[in-house]
């Protein structure tokens, strides 16, 4: 895993500023990146180098929040509100990876497609099934991806086909889930998935909380996306001060716990304040928001109290894997929110948005998302031959043009650090 990529390189510093090179060298050594050179080193002189010259080279993507469960139904009944579309598409179809065989033919497809995307790295809700949700895990192992997977925990106001029995054997089934996957695989790691509030009784979430502290897990799970959803989190934990507080009393939002919270699109101060000290990530899901009418959520207030945040997918609230894809709906979202919400807040920039689905969502990772010296070699080489242009254009204009014009069929090359994928 040791070579040069030679193209014209683009990545993400911070927020608010790409680096270009043109015609430059992307150095590589164990999977690592040393550094990003106008002209190679005299030291590099012996790396085989892999030449694109005019392709652009960008860092991998990550995607934050996705359903993998759900891959197989994107794109059908969203005319619906998100509590009805769970009840009528996303419960009745889950409840199917009873099946392992059915599983397992559903997340070939996914896991195939997600392979030939610009996704790099990923966190994704399985279902509460453990032999199917082992499946995934086998399968996003053998295709050389990077992704944190977990086991579904859901013990009340669900269907009765797709309920744990108690929060005992919810918690039980996890330790097993645990003991059989926690270690099994290098490149796929267990995450800890409480549904989201109405889904988890308080019971099973002190013993999610346990479970947590004794694995030292990471966690996903949903946070103020739907008004009506709110409201049921309200009644549901009384003593809570909001949404995110449900989650913080019993430690399981931030802190000493690497967190993703999806959507946060009604978050108010004080939940937005307590992320921001905690250190919640939050995976924006401009797609599924829109798809399921839950709102548009504030990034700009996010970007600018510095809270860590990337892109999601959602599928199958969102209809696509493509980050590029939630790139430029995450720009389209801000300027409706700016025009129509609040004229106080700017909209993204691409500079943001490409951030956001690279080094912003890729930092929960550790050192990922970013071509900087010392951090993980993720890296995509794009196809622009689908959309020709006869003008001289600089990178950053050939960029944005790749995010608005583009998606996954569009790449040749994906590395995953170091290792490339095709």
């Amino acid at each position: 895993m040791n070579f040069v990529l030679k193209g014209d390189i683009c990545w993400s510093h911070d927020a608010q500023h790409l680096n270009t090179i043109k015609d430059g060298f992307l150095v590589c050594e164990g999977g690592i990146v040393t550094g990003v050179f106008k002209n190679l080193p005299e030291k590099y002189a012996g790396l085989p180098v892999e030449d694109y010259s005019g392709k652009l080279i960008v860092p991998g993507l990550t995607d934050l929040h996705i359903h993998a469960p759900q891959y197989v139904f994107r794109g059908m009944k969203m005319d619906l509100e998100l509590l009805e579309w769970l009840n009528t598409s996303a419960f009745p179809e889950e409840a199917k990876y009873q099946d392992t065989e059915y599983a397992r033919r559903a997340y070939r497809i996914f896991v195939d497609d997600l392979r030939k995307s610009g996704t790099t790295r990923c966190c994704m809700f399985a279902t509460l099934h453990l032999p199917a949700t082992k499946v995934l895990m086998e399968l996003l192992e053998e295709s050389g991806q990077i992704s944190y997977v977990g086991k579904v925990n859901m013990d009340r106001n669900s269907p009765d086909y797709l309920c744990e029995e108690s929060a005992e054997a919810s918690a039980e089934a996890t330790v097993q889930w645990l003991a059989e996957t926690g270690k099994a695989f290098p490149r796929t790691k267990p995450i800890l998935t409480p549904r989201f509030i109405p889904s988890c009784s308080d019971e099973l979430m002190e013993r999610l909380a346990a479970i947590q502290k004794e694995y030292n897990l990471p966690v996903q799970s949903h946070l103020s996306e739907n008004h009506g959803e709110i409201s049921w989190v309200q009644e549901l934990v009384p003593e809570s001060r909001f949404y995110g507080d449900a989650y913080d009393r019993v430690g399981l939002f931030g802190g000493n716990v690497p967190t993703i919270m999806a959507h946060c699109v009604h978050s108010g101060e004080e939940e937005t304040e307590l992320m921001k000290k905690r250190g919640v990530y939050i995976a924006h899901c401009p797609q599924s928001n829109t798809n399921l009418m839950s709102g548009i959520a504030p990034v700009r207030t996010y970007l600018e109290k510095e809270i860590p945040m990337g892109l999601g997918s959602d599928v199958a609230g969102g209809a696509v894997l493509s980050i590029f894809r939630a790139m430029a709906d995450a720009i389209q979202v801000s300027k409706l929110r700016a025009v129509l919400v609040d004229h106080n807040l700017k909209p993204l920039t691409m500079a943001e948005a490409f951030f956001l689905g690279t080094k912003g969502g890729g930092s929960f990772f550790g050192k990922v998302g970013s071509f900087d010296a010392g951090y993980e070699c993720d890296a995509l080489v794009l196809d622009e031959g689908k959309i020709p242009y006869p003008q001289e254009l600089t990178i950053e204009e050939r960029l944005e043009r790749f995010i608005y014009l583009s998606g996954n069929d569009d790449i040749l090359h994906k590395f995953v650090k170091g290792r490339r994928l095709f």
